[in-house]
């Protein structure tokens, strides 16, 4: 597996990646409705923008394997950890480990001592694994559906 810096050309497939995650993994968290109020196909062509902007300017990684990409991360200057997923059928080969540890060097170099997630409910024993805390519960509503997802930190040494 190689990570690597993300490249305004791979836009395409982390918003498809994004889209099969969500609708695949977050499944067994969440229902239909909420799977379709947090990745809504409608907005593709609008993620295609936004995403576009945002993956350029905070700090985003991309993970390949044969030159096909499996995973992607991203996190803004200030150490939040904006974005993380897997392709669904690459989860749980240490894929999602290695882009984190990534953020997580880098955010050293910037010397940082923190990093704080909004993670999933999927996501929350993984970021508990790898030493993030919870800070609290919280309720967002997209689309008017109420989504539950937690915001937790690390300290960084």
């Amino acid at each position: 597996m190689e990570i690597r810096a993300y490249q305004e050309s791979d836009i395409s497939q982390l918003i498809s990646l994004f889209y099969e995650t969500v609708h695949s993994v977050n499944k067994q968290d969440y229902s239909q409705e909420q799977l379709d109020a947090w990745a809504p196909n409608e907005e593709k062509a609008l993620k295609l923008n936004t995403w576009s902007t945002s993956l350029r300017q905070n700090i985003t990684y991309v993970a390949e394997m044969n030159g096909y990409i499996v995973g992607f991360s991203d996190m803004t200057m200030e150490g939040h950890l904006d974005r993380l997923y897997v392709h669904k059928d690459f989860q749980g080969q240490g894929v999602a480990s290695a882009l984190v540890n990534k953020l997580e060097l880098k955010a050293r170099e910037l010397d940082l001592h923190e990093m704080d997630t909004e993670a999933s409910i999927t996501a929350r024993p993984f970021f508990e694994r790898l030493g993030y805390e919870l800070v609290a519960a919280q309720s967002v509503e997209r689309k008017g559906v109420l989504l539950i997802n937690y915001r937790m930190r690390k300290k960084l040494m």
